[in-house]
């Protein structure tokens, strides 16, 4: 895929169901993809290793950050927005 000049890859869990030499070659590869990386996945270090770029789709609302993976998890605003974001959702639901 990224040898048809393509200028966006959506990938869905790309590192699911591959051994460690599989998931090293994707990720030095999907870092040096010049183009727009679009991907969901519950693989820390690759999260971690590829973001740079998080948007966490939330009950309440949408929170869309430009920084480190590891940067967003620990940014007190970004922690405070998701707590709103789901309390309101469960206020609609009492």
């Amino acid at each position: 895929m990224m040898l048809s000049g393509a200028n966006v890859l959506m990938l869905d869990e790309p590192t699911n169901h591959l051994d460690l030499e599989a998931i090293t070659a994707l990720n030095q590869g999907l870092i040096k993809f010049p183009e727009v990386l679009l991907f969901a996945s519950h693989d820390y270090e690759f999260v971690s290793t590829i973001a740079n770029r998080i948007i966490e789709i939330t009950p309440g609302g949408v929170i869309d950050r430009v920084m480190p993976f590891e940067a967003y998890l620990e940014d007190i605003q970004v922690n405070q927005l998701r707590l709103q974001y789901y309390h309101e959702d469960h206020a609609f639901m009492i």
